[in-house]
């Protein structure tokens, strides 16, 4: 066992700043005016668990993007945030019609079914987008008891493969729902990266055409840490604040979860952000589009870019930028852009595509 007095107690930095890669925008550090939040709500005493300035200032923030009837519930990270969300709208016999490719189905590690205690329908999609026809391949049943109740459409906004619903689309879909009884949850990880894309507020495209309860993503965009609930349409949902604490996602220090939110929507700071990462995800789908050999799957609508190229050539490109396979039997690969992408960034990694290529 070392000796105390030999062990080094002064922070230091282990990781190369100049380290960047295309891997996810989590990869991303923590933007430098939510840092800046974080020390402006440091020091003296606030009362726990919520009931801080920071957190019923934020209240009125949310109400400024998404109406009077808003009310946020901060948690700890995005998984949190949908099982709290799903739970508080369904029975315990209930289920949720979701894409296949749905962050809560794929990559979740079965929480909403074994924390939550509900079913996911799940219904194979072209694009990553719902519509009422495939929500029908699930929605029935209802009075079958032999069949978990579909009694939730959740959809991802953006998607998990990059594309963006429209509010039409999206309005298409509350209406849908809710003439079969259903209620609607947004997973919006991304959502302002969507809201960047369509150049609209975000209520544009949730509690204007029907959603009920949103999943808002914070930790994608600039955040350290921190999501929220936010409860659209209060009679969606039940004992919000007793499941949020049974699911371990009630924060006693929930101030610094706050500022981070408030730092980003008080301002432009959200938009700024995200307009950024897909205005860098656009410039790398143009570089990669010309390179013979590369093929982008789906439209570049968000911060990512999905493509597909020789097996090969992605592994020799991870050894000099990480990012993930997609599909790795198909060589399909994902690309992501974050806050902190910058132009050069982008043009060094094309170019390493191109020579990576070339020597293929």
């Amino acid at each position: 066992m070392a000796d105390p007095a030999t062990v080094r107690t002064d922070a230091r930095r282990h990781h190369d700043p100049q380290v960047r890669g295309f891997a996810s925008d989590n990869y991303a550090g923590t933007h430098p005016e939510i840092l800046a939040a974080l020390a402006l709500a440091n020091g003296g005493h606030q009362i726990a668990y919520g009931e801080d300035d920071y957190t019923g200032h934020l209240q009125r923030v949310m109400h400024s993007h998404f109406g009077p009837t808003a009310e946020a519930f901060p948690v700890f990270n995005g998984t949190g945030a949908n099982v709290v969300s799903l739970q508080a709208m369904t029975d315990r016999w209930g289920a949720v019609i979701c894409a296949e490719s749905a962050h809560i189905n794929v990559d979740e590690g079965g929480a909403p079914e074994r924390v939550g205690g509900l079913k996911l329908l799940t219904v194979p999609t072209e694009d990553g987008k719902l519509t009422p026809d495939l929500i029908d391949r699930q929605a029935y049943g209802w009075d079958d008891e032999h069949r978990a109740m579909p009694q939730v459409v959740s959809i991802t906004q953006n998607t998990e493969l990059g594309t963006v619903y429209t509010p039409d689309e999206i309005r298409a879909i509350c209406e849908h729902a809710h003439g079969h009884g259903m209620k609607v949850h947004l997973d919006g990880a991304r959502i302002a990266n969507a809201a960047a894309s369509l150049d609209v507020p975000m209520r544009t495209f949730t509690n204007t055409v029907g959603v009920d309860v949103l999943s808002f993503g914070g930790t994608k965009n600039g955040a350290i840490f921190g999501e929220a609930v936010v409860v659209l349409n209060p009679d969606a949902v039940r004992a919000m604040k007793h499941l949020r604490k049974l699911s371990m996602q009630l924060a006693s220090k929930m101030r610094f979860v706050s500022v981070q939110l408030e730092a980003l929507l008080a301002g432009d700071l959200w938009l700024r952000n995200a307009r950024h990462a897909n205005s860098m995800a656009q410039r790398l789908a143009e570089g990669v589009r010309a390179v013979d050999g590369v093929e982008i799957l789906y439209p570049v609508q968000a911060n990512a870019v999905f493509a597909r190229l020789p097996h090969e050539v992605s592994e020799r490109l991870q050894k000099r930028f990480r990012f993930y396979f997609w599909d790795e039997k198909a060589g399909d690969v994902r690309w992501m852009c974050a806050f902190d992408t910058t132009e050069g960034d982008v043009d060094a990694f094309v170019l390493a595509l191109k020579e990576e290529m070339a020597a293929q």
